[in-house]
């Protein structure tokens, strides 16, 4: 066999609603991305969504929304992709990595809670593989440290403490307590990308709760503004008969979703109940397989929470980063593509020539250290899913 990673999941379905979409002649920004923002909200139960061309370019935008920049500190995990703390630095901040919990994917509360000062501005929270954070207690962190809350901005102001601003990337589905992620914190960041479990090829949203004398609308359009140009039409309201002016509002970005992409979503959305129970379905064939040999894994499914299931995460008790990648190797002799899920962010040249050094964040690194990620997508026949429990199975009795 020959199984890859993690393949998008396309029918033909997508195939011919994308051909409608070239056909009618309209591919750019257009009436299906903004019935995509449309469903998106509707779907986590969100006030509002923009779909932009990435989760980092929705990030991005959501922290110029709340008017950060130079002077200012944003927190977020060492355990990480890079776009949780690039965006940080897009915007002229200062990012602070917290290492996560010695026994969990999470970050460190506590430290979180030390990490925090008059200059913090937002918190960044990784919803990792889809499992949302424990955002209860984020809340009462900030609520605890609101003394030393000093706004800068409007926004910042009406919210009145530290914004929350959940890297949903991988959460998109997933729920807590009854509330879907994109609904949970003030603002969230989904990713559309190509491995994601819902595709665009490319692409992303921003969703947002309602803010105490904020206007919503108000807030869209504004997020129109920074991400097409700061041009006051798009080309959607420029098609309108003599509606050809347009004002440039601030000399802004351009990181607008197209209708092409659009159209790839909107069908995704509509399969996306039974792709989301098919990945339940595969996670649990896991588990079932690989706890019993003492294999930890991450928890998708509790009291409180319903994973988005877009990552099988593998830790593997006393095995050296050598010995992981020996396991990876063999696995892909086996025609099995495995991953890594995360090189910590202090391990990145980037991030050291921030002052960065992984020696502060321990646990992190011991995550990293022995954890591998086994293919977890909706093109998976349960044939594949058995030879993957087989092998894996078998190159591990090596190494337990």
């Amino acid at each position: 066999m020959k199984i890859s990673f993690s393949p998008p999941d396309i029918t033909e379905a997508e195939i011919n609603e994308v051909a409608e979409a070239l056909r009618s002649g309209w591919i750019t920004t257009g009436p299906r991305t903004k019935k995509l923002e449309v469903r998106v909200a509707e779907y986590v139960g969100a006030v509002r969504a923009v779909c932009l061309n990435s989760q980092t370019a929705c990030a991005e935008m959501a922290l110029r929304l709340l008017g950060v920049g130079a002077g200012d500190e944003v927190i977020t995990s060492a355990y990480t992709y890079t776009a949780s703390a690039s965006v940080i630095c897009h915007v002229g901040a200062t990012p602070i990595l917290i290492d996560t919990q010695k026994d969990s994917f999470e970050m460190d509360y506590e430290k979180l809670e030390a990490a925090i000062n008059e200059k913090t501005k937002v918190i960044i929270p990784v919803d990792l593989g889809g499992i949302p954070c424990d955002y209860d207690r984020i809340y009462e962190i900030v609520r605890r440290k609101q003394a030393c809350f000093r706004p800068s901005g409007e926004l910042q102001a009406k919210l009145g403490r530290i914004a929350v601003l959940a890297d949903t990337a991988h959460a998109f589905g997933a729920v807590r307590r009854g509330v879907k992620a994109g609904n949970i914190a003030d603002f969230s960041a989904f990713s559309f990308h190509a491995v994601k479990n819902l595709t665009t090829a490319e692409g992303g949203a921003l969703t947002w709760r309602h803010i105490d004398g904020v206007d919503d609308e108000a807030l869209y359009k504004q997020l129109q503004l920074l991400s097409l140009h700061g041009q006051s039409k798009d080309a959607l309201a420029k098609t309108k008969p003599g509606a050809w002016e347009y004002d440039i509002i601030g000399t802004w970005h351009k990181c607008n979703m197209t209708d092409v992409a659009a159209a790839i979503g909107l069908v995704q959305l509509d399969r996306y109940p039974d792709m989301l129970a098919r990945r339940r379905e595969i996670i649990e064939r896991f588990d079932a397989a690989l706890r019993p040999l003492g294999v930890e894994t991450l928890p998708h499914y509790t009291d409180t929470h319903a994973s988005s299931g877009h990552l099988y995460i593998t830790r593997i008790p006393g095995i050296t980063p050598e010995q992981r990648n020996d396991i990876i190797f063999k696995m892909a002799d086996a025609g099995i593509a495995c991953n890594v899920h995360y090189k910590p962010l202090p391990m990145h040249t980037a991030y050291k020539s921030l002052g960065f050094d992984i020696a502060d964040y321990p646990n992190a690194y011991a995550h990293f250290a022995n954890e591998v990620s086994l293919p977890l997508h909706t093109c998976l026949t349960d044939d594949e899913v058995a030879y993957i429990i087989e092998k894996y199975t078998e190159i591990l009795k090596a190494y337990l």
